[in-house]
């Protein structure tokens, strides 16, 4: 046997990356809820990574990146399973990578409904969700379909830049976390109740730290070179650690005092934004994308109280705001390339800013419109949220009969956990 080409062996490390993510976020959410709903959210996480990966396997791939096109949105659902076992290394490879990413990017929408959504109607829509919303925004933009240079809208509008993610990955998730909050509505005291608040804000850290070693694989493991990698690279470690120093400073000014929740919110912010990008911007320039989303997420994070919608964990800010905030920003900073005359501050003109927003005003309504289909679906059907009294008691105890903070949990005993309220 010759062994593993560098290129594999980088590909390899880069999916194992790629799927210490979605651990990592079950740590960050489950950090950032109460004290009941900690495992019910790290069991969200899990199920994302069983039910979305079995679905990229079977299905998702194929939709993704066949050749066969229905409407430039998604391939020969079958096509690379019946071929599997004869397709080539470096097709396998690229299989596996690509099923980390759809894995995280349904797991980031649990983190909207947290406190009360039914564990088995999260089931149900992860798989759904993968093959109706997520394999087919990928096969638009990263494959051929309508979004890319040859696809209908491609070619009207221009080819939009997303290297890894803002439309496909985080808009795509942030929207539909927007609709699945609208959809079950509010939390039992929602605004009112310091019990909303993060109860273990070491496990958010510890969360946001390992997203962020996760996310090298994320943003370079599909990097063309060593320059190119070494910009991601470069670009991965900026722009968060400008989102930060943003973000803080907003939180000084404004409510006197920065906050270690902020720190962490900002790190996953910055790595949002620059996942667009983080290859084609210089370094000065993801640091300038880096410091106008500490301030935009910072910001955007109150608006859930002003307009009434109850993102449990901050998904829509985090992430729908951020990855705008990227995708759009390549309008201005993409460096000029092979594809693209750049953006508007290096002599680029306005076209690389339309086609940057004309995909993401569809990737938004796409994602919103499948998303709300769904979710309507399932609420009607079994019901997506849980009863009040479940809330109330912890949906810990009453889907999964465990408590994070109470080794041997006390089935039928809700009062067990009343001391841990936070």
């Amino acid at each position: 046997m010759d062994g593993l080409t560098p290129g594999g062996v980088w590909l390899v490390v880069a999916t194992a990356l790629v799927m210490l993510m979605t651990p990592a976020l079950a740590f960050f959410y489950a950090g950032m809820t109460r004290v009941r709903s900690t495992l019910n959210m790290i069991m969200m996480s899990l199920a994302a990574m069983a039910l979305a990966g079995l679905t990229w396997l079977l299905r998702g791939s194929s939709m993704a990146t066949s050749e066969a096109s229905a409407l430039g949105m998604f391939g020969d659902p079958f096509a690379n399973l019946a071929g599997l076992a004869a397709s080539d290394s470096g097709d396998l490879l690229g299989m596996a990578f690509n099923a980390a990413f759809a894995i995280v990017t349904v797991a980031i929408i649990s983190g909207s409904i947290a406190d009360r959504a039914r564990f088995g109607a999260w089931c149900l829509f992860v798989p759904l969700w993968v093959t109706l919303a997520y394999a087919p925004m990928a096969y638009a933009v990263w494959n051929g379909g309508i979004l890319s240079a040859d696809g209908a809208i491609g070619q009207w509008a221009g080819e939009a830049i997303d290297f890894a993610g803002g439309t496909v990955i985080h808009m795509n998730a942030g929207m539909a976390a927007l609709v699945l909050a609208l959809i079950l509505g509010a939390r039992s005291g929602f605004g009112k109740q310091a019990s909303h608040q993060p109860h273990n804000l070491p496990m958010v850290v510890l969360g946001a730290a390992l997203l962020w070693i996760g996310w090298f694989g994320f943003n370079v493991g599909a990097a063309g070179d060593d320059r190119q990698a070494a910009v991601i690279l470069l670009n991965t470690i900026a722009a968060p650690a400008a989102a930060v120093v943003s973000w803080l400073a907003v939180e000084r000014i404004r409510d006197g005092r920065p906050t270690t929740f902020g720190a962490a919110s900002a790190i996953v912010a910055g790595l949002v934004a620059i996942s667009p990008a983080c290859a084609d911007v210089t370094i000065p320039g993801a640091i300038a994308i880096g410091l106008a989303t500490g301030v935009a997420s910072c910001l955007a994070i109150r608006l859930k109280y002003r307009l009434g919608y109850d993102d449990s964990l901050d998904v829509v800010a985090v992430h729908l705001v951020t990855g705008f905030v990227g995708t759009v920003a390549l309008g201005f900073f993409a460096i000029p390339g092979e594809e693209s005359a750049g953006g508007l501050f290096y002599g680029g003109g306005t076209g690389q800013l339309w086609s940057q927003l004309v995909a993401t005003g569809f990737a938004l309504a796409y994602s919103g419109l499948v998303t709300a289909v769904l979710a309507l679906v399932i609420h009607k059907v079994i019901g997506f949220r849980v009863a009040s009294h479940v809330e109330e008691e912890g949906v810990d105890l009453h889907e999964h009969s465990e408590s994070a903070y109470a080794p041997g949990a006390l089935v039928g005993a809700p009062s067990a956990l009343s001391s841990n309220q936070s």
